[in-house]
């Protein structure tokens, strides 16, 4: 399913040729970025989105023409086995970054991978050593942290590492969203363990903790935590996935049950049902493992399978299901400087859409950011008489802050779309010079090592947790 590429540039630079994985959200924002970034920045190399990947042909081919893409592929590995393919960016459900970021380092690929890193800390182990293996070869891996590339949180950095607010004493992190208030909202892959590896705390609280973790310049060394599922069980939604399959890969689906006790579906497969129930299945190849049904009536089964798809089937159904991730994470933390910190992340703030801020407090001064003021941050010197003291607002928007050199005059604002733009930019420039890319996988192994650690804690009556080395 190829289309013509654009005639190259006369710039005579060395050109990046980029595959993506996955073109739901993450996809369309990562797409804006790579597309974005040579129109804006002046890069050593020159990216061109060779290839993207998705499970439905029609789906991956629309992605394609909406959003840039050379060509489109259905299967991740002939994707990555493509030789015009030199950066694969992985933008699917936690479940399968490892097994894709894996196979794209052995082939000699770099890769960029949405957070958090994996679904759990073994996989997030194994990811590591290989792109530490793969950096010995030349081959770089990151994984998007992208909220780093706020200017003005990159500000913040920059102004805590100059030592303007002196020792640390506290930081607060809260990332409120509110797309779960409503208990009838269907039951997504986000809401599944098996594909998401959490709820809130991996979604959001990943994000926390890397800019916590990224402002402070040190590691959280433990933590203790609470979390909660408020809402248990949700109606079974109607669609399907936009995943990336593979010939032979494993894929996890939900089934639709009604009252009956017949198993059917379309395409060769087998479902085992216990307890009475007809399984309606939309999924393609034989299966690897039994679904199992719990309960009578309108109820949801979960199955594994393998075939010409790999990835989240969602059949068409009138029943719920169980919600088995947190929809709320709150727990505390100290850094080995002695620094406290605080975190709420949550999909239940009703109003609050995408509200993450964070606090500093130092001994000499304070910081404060809110994302929905995304082109301001609070400063407050500590070292100013009492007379003249009071927080401030800093506009984020003078070419001498950073990445804005690059953009529009002095006032005017910058948006979330752009912290993609400076993603691709930080990491390109990392593959020309051959240097580590931050945040490397080693980054995103002690993330998932703190959200570990969280649900440890959370699981023995909130103990205080040391993250594991």
């Amino acid at each position: 399913m190829d289309q013509p590429e654009e005639a190259a540039p006369a710039s005579g630079k060395p050109p990046l040729r980029i595959g993506m994985v996955g073109h739901a959200f993450m996809g369309a924002a990562h797409s804006q970025g790579w597309r974005t970034v040579g129109h804006v920045f002046d890069l050593p190399l020159r990216p061109v989105l060779a290839a993207i990947c998705g499970r439905d042909p029609d789906a991956v081919r629309a992605a394609a023409d909406r959003h840039g893409w050379a060509r489109a592929e259905t299967d991740w590995r002939a994707l990555i086995a493509r030789d015009d393919i030199d950066l694969v960016d992985i933008c699917t459900p936690g479940d399968s970054h490892a097994e894709i970021a894996l196979a794209a380092l052995a082939a000699g690929k770099h890769v960029l991978c949405e957070k958090p890193l994996a679904n759990t800390v073994e996989e997030a182990v194994e990811m590591a050593r290989a792109a530490e293996e793969a950096y010995l070869d030349g081959k770089l891996a990151m994984v998007g942290f992208n909220y780093r590339r706020v200017p003005a949180l990159a500000l913040a950095r920059r102004m805590i590492g100059e030592g303007r607010l002196g020792a640390l004493r506290h930081v607060r992190v809260t990332y409120l969203q509110d797309w779960l208030a409503d208990p009838e909202f269907p039951l997504t892959w986000r809401l599944r363990r098996e594909r998401a590896g959490s709820g809130a705390l991996g979604d959001l609280g990943a994000h926390a903790v890397d800019i916590a973790q990224h402002l402070a310049g040190e590691p959280l060394a433990g933590v203790s935590a609470l979390t909660e599922t408020f809402v248990r069980e949700r109606p079974l939604p109607a669609g399907a996935g936009t995943g990336c399959g593979a010939g032979s890969g494993a894929g996890s689906g939900l089934s639709a049950v009604s009252a009956a006790g017949t198993v059917s579906g379309t395409g060769p497969g087998t479902v085992t049902a216990t307890g009475p129930g007809t399984v309606t299945g939309s999924g393609l190849g034989k299966a690897a493992g039994p679904g199992t049904v719990v309960g009578s009536g309108t109820v949801v089964g979960l199955g594994t399978g393998t075939g010409p798809g790999t990835g989240p089937r969602t059949a068409a159904g009138t029943g719920t299901g169980t919600v088995t991730v947190d929809d709320a994470a709150l727990f505390t933390g100290r850094f080995a400087s002695g620094a406290l910190a605080s975190f709420e992340a949550t999909r239940y703030a009703t109003g609050r859409k995408n509200a993450l801020r964070v606090e500093l407090n130092g001994e000499r001064g304070s910081l404060a950011f809110d994302l929905e003021r995304l082109n301001e941050l609070q400063y407050f010197d500590g070292t100013q008489p009492a007379t003249e003291a009071g927080f401030r607002r800093v506009l984020v928007t003078e070419p001498d802050h950073p990445y804005l050199d690059a953009w529009w005059p002095p006032g005017h604002g910058l948006g979330y779309e752009h912290t993609f733009v400076h993603q691709a930019r930080d990491l390109v420039h990392a593959i020309a010079q051959g240097r580590r890319p931050e945040p490397s996988f080693a980054d995103g192994l002690q993330v998932q090592r703190v959200l570990a650690a969280v649900e440890e804690s959370a699981g023995k009556n909130s103990v205080y947790t040391p993250i594991a080395d």
